[in-house]
């Protein structure tokens, strides 16, 4: 999926400059993957890049669908850090099934190598729950089980 890749906002480019060079595109390929998350998904609707804390993040712009997600770097500078709101149970539910294996701050960041390619896939995944997390899940419709009762039953 191709999706615009520019920043149109100085203050976020300003943010995404600031970070260490080696950092530059591993960030910029973290925020083509949340947009394009994003987009996958028409419940989220339009998004809005912004900046929160000084770090570049991303939210739906209707109110109640989803959570905040930001990027950044670790405390020491080491790791990238994709952040997510900590009282959410994006980073629990996460870190409890597929993701694991990966290297987790509290329940507030996902931290991955900014020298190894990005588990794309696995990622999109708590991307995707930030992005909807205020939204009610899809139900599976009940059966009235008394219309699948049999004669003898």
């Amino acid at each position: 999926m191709t999706v615009r890749t520019d920043i149109s906002d100085p203050d976020v480019r300003a943010a995404f400059e600031a970070f260490p060079d080696a950092f530059h595109q591993p960030l910029r390929d973290l925020r083509q993957l949340i947009l394009e998350t994003a987009k996958e998904d028409p419940r989220v609707g339009i998004l809005r890049e912004t900046l929160k804390w000084g770090q570049p993040s991303w939210l739906p712009a209707r109110p109640r669908v989803g959570t905040t997600i930001r990027l950044g770097t670790d405390r020491p500078g080491e790791h990238l850090a994709l952040f997510f709101h900590c009282q959410t149970s994006v980073i629990r539910d996460f870190r409890n099934g597929p993701g694991r294996d990966l290297r987790f701050d509290g329940n507030r960041a996902i931290l991955l190598d900014p020298d190894s390619p990005l588990p794309r896939d696995l990622l999109r995944l708590p991307i995707r729950h930030a992005l909807t997390y205020h939204l009610k899940p899809v139900k599976t419709p009940k059966v009235d089980q008394s219309e699948h009762q049999t004669a003898s039953s």
